[in-house]
């Protein structure tokens, strides 16, 4: 298994937790961003920067991505393609994405981007909170203990 994370929304916090695991638990941690992403030196975190343009980091993720990988993202389109492929998803503030919701997510995402489309002002997400943080640091450490466990 690897993580791939879609570094360019990806909070800082996020990627601290994910590279004291990739060390912890020697799992390769990729990121991939069209924009610089600093990384600490380590055999088990790597960046790939890609060029500018409309879901490139997405299409390369999945282009690499094999069954079983873990992606960190909060774009639910890119959690769909994931799924479709066999890897699992998880987004910064702790939510698993599943075969069951995702097909809903997609949907009520359309919907309020056809609202904000119409002028209509849906707000964005609330702030990240220490409570998203701790969910995001208890369902990766499920994943990963259950990875081990499988080897």
């Amino acid at each position: 298994m690897k993580i791939w994370v879609d570094a360019d929304a990806c909070p800082v916090v996020i990627k601290e937790i994910l590279f004291r695991a990739a060390e912890r638990t020697e799992i390769d941690v990729v990121l991939i961003a069209n924009q610089m992403v600093n990384i600490p030196k380590s055999h088990f975190i790597r960046f790939i920067q890609v060029p500018q343009g409309f879901d490139v980091a997405d299409d390369e993720i999945v282009k690499r991505l094999t069954t079983g990988d873990l992606v960190i993202t909060s774009d639910i389109p890119l959690a769909a393609e994931v799924i479709e492929k066999g890897g699992h998803a998880l987004n910064p503030r702790g939510e698993m994405y599943s075969a069951n919701s995702i097909k809903a997510q997609l949907t009520m995402r359309d919907f309020m981007e056809t609202m904000r489309a119409s002028g209509i002002n849906t707000g964005g997400p609330p702030p990240f909170t220490q409570g998203d943080r701790k969910a995001f640091a208890n369902h990766l450490d499920k994943i990963l203990t259950q990875h081990v466990k499988n080897i």
